[in-house]
């Protein structure tokens, strides 16, 4: 029996029964007591119902929706028509849609190039870093990959295999393969500057963040200082505005900035009393195909490797003059990690610089005339619609969530998640989702629950909005796609709402999906 709700929040729970009961093919009076699967339902969609009209989401929108993944039957819709925000729970269509257009077994190539001449151990051409979007490029999320600075120092060992000692010519960043202005339009400008912010190039590196490293006062209000940055990054400037506040009150610093800019504002405040005298906070890198080549022409210098010429970038809106000199040749060449372990870490980790980078190279294969994050966005739409999702009210404007004028439906949600369902793909797409109570950014939730352990979700949270979504197992063993999404919530409420969000848990794992 399956159970739909799609009328105002306002409506109360008595009257959607009594009008599903009179409208029933079957008449009611057929039935002497609605059955233990009619109850369970009727129970959860009441259990939304007083969400909706409680002091938490009373001014603002609950919706839900719940299918069966064999054949994408509706089993609840709640709202589930209503274009909401998605946050982060968005990164399950992205890594989804990755996972199928592009397979578990797919990899990013760098390429460590050069072009003109070796002659005498002198090179007389540059040296280029070539990137195809790699997210995981110099990373320390995966032991059996290089980090950054053993990714260095193989590049200069690269170098140094083919004979080269000096180098008449310039190290270059090369982020070509997008020539448009990566970042989302809609992203927030106060966002930008901050690690999870950072934009995507064609050439990331070091998942394009920074560490700056602050001095707290010695009092509460004082100014705190900046000590230094890692990496380096000398040629970045700070005007610097953050004071001190007391001892663990954690990070509250705002970095303001924005793409191929390399002036940042420091605001905010950060707490005093820390281990050394000092508390890091993560930034985002302006340009991190130029800092590819600057930080590997600082690694063949102290390899003894002389560059006659600064370092530059190319690509990702920049039109920098590069005199090339001819065909380039290879001289290393790096793999990523398999995009099964990609996208494990973007849903675990819920990492946005991962989600737009699987966007992108996704939507190159697909149609190789994409050359802009709105036009991967229809090759994503023209994807799921052939095969067969509807994708009304399906409006989103990235690939992570982080837009915060991007939204999505419930029903879309799930519609794609049992599409996902029917992919070859799905096996290894559903072993990346984190568990509820488990694992992931949603292993404090429900914990001695029915919920721990057999729910699969991805979780979503920008301002005002909670979001979940993934898949469960009924309790008669069907497998059901859900989202979840809350927009709006009365400010201060955050607690009260990952309270009614785990009663709604419970309620979908006594759920029967025959």
């Amino acid at each position: 029996m399956h159970f739909f709700s799609h009328f105002p929040a306002s409506l109360s729970i008595f009257s959607v029964v009594c009008f599903l009961t009179l409208s029933a093919s079957t008449p009611a009076l057929s039935q002497a007591q609605p059955s233990a699967d009619s109850l369970a339902i009727q129970q959860l969609i009441r259990q939304v119902d007083e969400f909706q009209a409680g002091p938490a989401t009373r001014y603002g929108t609950v919706s839900l929706s719940v299918r069966r993944v064999r054949d994408g039957e509706e089993f609840i819709g709640y709202n589930a028509r209503m274009s909401l925000p998605s946050a982060s729970t968005l990164k399950l269509i992205t890594t989804a849609t990755a996972l199928a257009v592009l397979g578990p077994n797919y990899t990013y190539t760098t390429t460590l190039e050069y072009d003109g001449a070796i002659k005498d151990s002198v090179l007389t051409g540059n040296l280029y870093i070539r990137g195809t979007g790699d997210p995981s490029l110099g990373s320390w999320r995966f032991p059996n990959y290089y980090d950054l600075p053993s990714l260095l120092t193989s590049w200069s060992g690269a170098v140094r295999a083919a004979g080269i000692r000096r180098i008449q010519g310039a190290v270059i960043g090369d982020a070509s393969l997008y020539d448009d202005l990566t970042t989302p339009e809609t992203w927030p400008f106060g966002d930008l500057g901050n690690y999870y912010g950072a934009s995507l190039s064609a050439l990331n590196v070091n998942e394009n963040l920074y560490r700056v490293f602050f001095r707290p006062g010695k009092s509460v209000g004082t100014p705190a200082s900046v000590l230094r940055t890692d990496p380096l990054l000398p040629y970045l400037s700070f005007r610097n505005t953050v004071t001190t506040d007391a001892a663990n009150t954690g990070d509250q610093v705002n970095i303001l900035g924005a793409p191929f800019m390399n002036q940042q504002w420091l605001t905010g405040k950060v707490p005093m009393g820390e281990p050394a005298n000092e508390f890091s906070v993560k930034g985002a890198m302006p340009d991190p195909a130029y800092f590819s080549a600057y930080a590997l022409q600082n690694q063949l210098i102290q390899d003894s490797i002389s560059i006659s010429n600064a370092p530059t970038s190319i690509g990702g809106g920049l039109s920098a003059t590069i005199v090339t000199t001819g065909k380039r040749t290879m001289l290393n060449q790096h793999k990523s990690p398999l995009l099964t372990e990609l996208v494990q870490q973007t849903n675990f980790q819920s990492i946005n610089l991962y989600a737009e980078a699987l966007l992108r190279a996704t939507a190159l294969t697909l149609n190789k005339s994409v050359r802009s994050t709105s036009t991967s966005i229809d090759a994503l739409i023209a994807f799921w619609k052939s095969k067969g999702v509807a994708l009304d009210g399906f409006r989103i404007r990235d690939g992570s969530g982080l837009s915060t004028v991007g939204a999505l439906t419930a029903d879309n949600m799930t519609g794609i998640l049992s599409a996902m369902g029917q992919d070859k793909s799905f096996p290894q797409f559903y072993e990346t989702i984190p568990i509820i109570g488990q694992s992931g950014t949603v292993k404090s939730l429900a914990r001695g629950t029915a919920a721990a352990g057999n729910i699969r979700a991805k979780s979503g949270s920008i301002e005002g909005v909670r979001a979940y979504a993934g898949y469960f197992t009924a309790k008669d063993g069907e497998q059901m796609s859900f989202c979840v999404l809350v927009n709006k919530f009365t400010p201060g409420q955050n607690r009260a709402v990952t309270k009614e969000l785990e009663k709604i848990f419970v309620g979908l794992v006594g759920l029967s999906g025959k």
